[in-house]
């Protein structure tokens, strides 16, 4: 489209990556298009200091057998959640969610199994103290963790592999149940 090649080089990248997903995900047009009219619409996108909300880069990182996914509960929210945050400014978000998962996690050999964008989601991050409540435009990808060993860092109450088989016992956030039928999905034996 003529108005994404207008964009920065790191908005028009990300249109294009959610225009690849909508062809594998089509019956999420609601939440694309709240992608879409944000991120053309917005300059300043991938910086925090965008108070309507911001683009954050979240992994789905999974063990090497691929039955578990490392969650973190996450101090600032107190849910059990995936690791993630904000891009501050860099507009790679592939990179933002490999960072994020290096800084929560401790594990330094983390890398995208997938090119492509595994989830999409828009959710409220409430207010709290200098910080009014704003959304969170996250970009997640599927990240391969090299081994299990992990540290449990300032951001987080715990860290743990959960089963995805048993992440309902985790958490009720649908975001999240959402990403595990999606990786069942992609890991269905084909026939």
């Amino acid at each position: 489209m003529k108005q994404d090649r207008e964009l920065d080089a790191g908005r028009g990248l990300l249109l294009a990556a959610i225009d690849e997903y909508e062809g594998r995900f089509p019956d999420e047009s609601q939440v694309i298009t709240r992608f879409r009219d944000f991120v053309r619409r917005e300059p300043l996108c991938f910086e925090r200091s965008t108070t309507e909300g911001h683009i954050t880069g979240s992994a789905w990182v999974v063990d090497g057998r691929s039955t578990h996914t490392l969650l973190t509960h996450h101090r600032k929210l107190n849910k059990w959640l995936q690791l993630g945050g904000h891009a501050d400014g860099d507009s790679d978000v592939v990179n933002v969610a490999l960072t994020e998962a290096r800084e929560e996690s401790g594990i330094d050999e983390v890398s995208p199994l997938y090119p492509f964008i595994f989830d999409l989601d828009v959710h409220v991050i409430p207010a709290r103290p200098n910080e009014p409540e704003h959304l969170h435009y996250d970009v997640r990808y599927v990240v391969l963790a090299a081994h299990t060993n992990h540290v449990v860092g300032e951001e987080s109450h715990d860290l743990a592999w959960v089963p995805i088989s048993q992440l309902h016992d985790y958490t009720t956030e649908e975001s999240m149940l959402r990403m595990a039928r999606k990786w069942n999905a992609l890991n269905e034996p084909s026939q």
